[in-house]
């Protein structure tokens, strides 16, 4: 220690600050990882599902950790459901416009996405959700293809055409942001299935309109 003292300086002080340091550390602030966590997914009936989404202010709102949550909590469901793709803002309890989607081992956060266009070839699918637990398959319409303007994490804008099983998937998630659940869409029914009876069937998704 008193190697390190100059001529001049106070011994006892330069002790003392010495043995402060030992005890002083970097306060450690948690990342965003760390706050980032698998969140509850609402199941239908909560009255959140049915409201409409706030678009998210990239000045205001924390789109990192709204992305990380919803990104969590998408590959918990999947790990544990062993199905599923893409989850929305609200269906965590959070009324902004953002959507994460896994497809084809990509990741795709979606925020404010927009339809801006709808074919109008359609195509009829077999759509569960998170909230009805993957338990209920309801056969309803959706368009074959859809242009989509949306804003990635940073910012950028950007409008993107999607077909088939990822167009389908994005008007699911949408629809979301806009309150409407799946079932809204029934036309009859008794186009209806338990996942159990879903699975005897071969688990059918897209049964016409779409060939790719």
């Amino acid at each position: 220690m008193a190697s390190f003292v100059k001529k001049g300086h106070d011994v006892k002080k330069v002790q003392a600050l010495h043995h402060l340091r030992l005890f002083i550390r970097p306060v450690q602030y948690p990342s965003l990882t760390d706050i980032m966590a698998v969140r509850e997914i609402l199941q239908a009936g909560n009255d959140l599902l049915y409201r409409k989404s706030k678009p998210v202010d990239f000045r205001k709102d924390h789109v990192e950790a709204l992305m990380g949550d919803l990104s969590d909590t998408l590959v918990d469901f999947m790990a544990r459901k062993k199905l599923g793709r893409g989850i929305s803002g609200p269906q965590i309890g959070v009324l902004k416009r953002a959507v994460y989607v896994i497809e084809d081992g990509r990741h795709l956060s979606f925020i404010n996405p927009r339809i801006t266009k709808r074919s109008k070839k359609k195509m009829m699918v077999w759509d569960s959700c998170f909230c009805y637990d993957l338990d209920i398959f309801v056969l309803i319409e959706r368009s074959r293809d859809v242009t989509v303007e949306y804003y990635t994490p940073v910012g950028k804008k950007k409008v993107e055409d999607f077909s088939g099983p990822l167009s389908e998937l994005l008007q699911h998630e949408t629809d979301h942001l806009d309150g409407i659940l799946s079932y809204q869409h029934l036309k009859e029914p008794v186009r209806i299935m338990r996942r159990s009876e879903w699975e005897k069937h071969g688990r059918p998704y897209i049964i016409k309109g779409w060939e790719g």
